[in-house]
């Protein structure tokens, strides 16, 4: 019987199989972020409106026709000697022309995502910086974050490398214009 020798695993394909075979609790879910495991808990009612608010409204009034996905796992470049972030956006959004999520498998490639959206949960500074600055590598022209905590939304636009170099931000109950291919005005009055 001959042995076959195999190269040692780096720290980075370790923590990434061990991310990959996590089972998570029912309804928590669990995300690669820069090299943390980050594990949150079923979002509350107040989290859920915003998000059923904003999709009704590029349903309704985008451009472009739009599908989207809640929680949909996306695999993201990423910066220095991590594995590649495998982010979990509250809803992302493509054109329907696309057909992006139809035969994805749990965790997809960026590519052709017109605009991811988070809403902050237990841990802002997460959807703040992290997730911002994912989602900026990863090229994702839009990235619409709605703010609890300082009760505003924020929409980042025009990535390079790893940040957006434009943003808006306004409180909540004012309207926030999307770009093409959206090509309309967000109406936040009914958040508050």
């Amino acid at each position: 019987m001959t042995a076959m020798a195999h190269e040692p695993l780096t720290q980075e394909e370790v923590l990434l199989e061990g991310f990959l075979a996590l089972d998570t609790p029912e309804g928590f879910r669990a995300e690669l972020i820069e090299g943390d495991i980050v594990v949150t808990p079923p979002p509350d009612g107040e989290h859920e409106r915003y998000i059923s608010r904003t999709v009704r409204q590029v349903i309704r009034r985008s451009r472009t026709d739009m599908d989207f996905s809640g929680n949909k796992g996306l695999k993201l470049r990423s910066g220095g000697a991590c594995p590649k972030n495998h982010v979990i956006p509250d809803i992302t959004f493509a054109p329907v022309e696309l057909d992006l999520f139809g035969a994805a498998s749990s965790w997809m490639p960026c590519d052709g995502v017109a605009m991811v959206m988070e809403v902050t949960s237990t841990k802002p500074e997460t959807d703040r910086e992290a997730k911002r600055r994912c989602y900026a590598r990863g090229g994702i022209p839009l990235y619409l974050l709605v703010d609890r905590v300082a009760s505003s939304v924020t929409l980042f636009s025009d990535p390079d490398k790893d940040e957006y170099r434009q943003h808006c931000t306004l409180p909540l109950g004012k309207s926030l214009a999307l770009p093409e291919p959206f090509a309309f005005d967000l109406d936040t009055t009914d958040f508050l």
